[in-house]
């Protein structure tokens, strides 16, 4: 019989109320439905990460946590099923010490970026973050035809080599993943990466042939500075929310 794996550890309640939270803020604003699933790095093993089971976002409960390591294997599963894509998660946390938290969606608006070359702009103060750049992952390239579900290491690892330094990636004709160093971050950039996506189709359907005025580095790099703290105050709104309907 195989040994279980060893926990990170104890994880206070309220973090745990706040990764399953999140779930719900996702779906709550259009980022994901019956898909899709945000983790958190484990607070005290860099090397193990907390994601929900296999449901729906909107229906997470802070019960319904497991903990993983990095090679995405649950730890304490107790019979829970897992997310096919957690390889995804349990990828970047190995190759991007800086990221702690992971969130995966198809938002409709998003996902044509993946499919025709035209690069996503930042429109707005609020998605400042997007200026760094948002590459493509096409699984195809280096799998041939697929499922197109990250479901192994290797696909993962594969996704990382296309995401690189950045904190966004698209994933051709499937969706995109958001990353951030705190959960917070991680949704308000999921979340404003959709709302983005929106604005520049509607903005390059009223521009035409015209050029437009998208954030240039320096007004990103001070958007995004100003976002890392004042883009709490959207968390806590979306908290509350979710607060109010569960009483957790």
């Amino acid at each position: 019989m195989a040994q279980a794996l060893r926990s990170g550890g104890a994880v206070a309640a309220d973090v745990l109320a706040d990764l399953a939270a999140a779930s719900r803020v996702l779906a709550a604003q259009g980022v994901v439905d019956g898909f899709g699933h945000v983790s958190m790095r484990h607070p005290a093993a860099p090397d193990r990460y907390l994601m929900a089971r296999s449901i729906a976002p909107a229906l997470v409960m802070p019960g319904d946590i497991i903990e993983y390591d990095l090679d995405s294997n649950p730890c304490n599963a107790n019979g829970r099923a897992s997310f096919l894509e957690r390889f995804i998660h349990g990828e970047i946390y190995k190759a991007r010490p800086d990221i702690a938290s992971v969130v995966h969606s198809h938002s409709p608006s998003v996902i044509p970026f993946g499919l025709v070359p035209v690069p996503m702009r930042a429109m707005f103060h609020n998605s400042a973050f997007i200026a760094s750049g948002v590459p493509v992952f096409d699984i195809r390239a280096k799998f041939g035809a697929t499922d197109m579900l990250v479901s192994d290491g290797a696909k993962g690892v594969a996704l990382v080599e296309s995401m690189g330094r950045k904190d966004i990636v698209l994933m051709r004709a499937h969706g995109s993943v958001a990353c951030g160093p705190t959960l917070q971050t991680a949704v308000f950039r999921a979340v404003y990466t959709e709302v983005n996506a929106r604005i520049q189709h509607w903005t390059a359907a009223l521009a035409g042939d015209a050029p437009m005025a998208v954030l240039n580095d320096e007004e990103a790099r001070l958007a995004d500075a100003i976002n890392r703290t004042a883009g709490m105050r959207a968390w806590d709104l979306w908290r509350a929310q979710v607060r109010a309907q569960v009483n957790w």
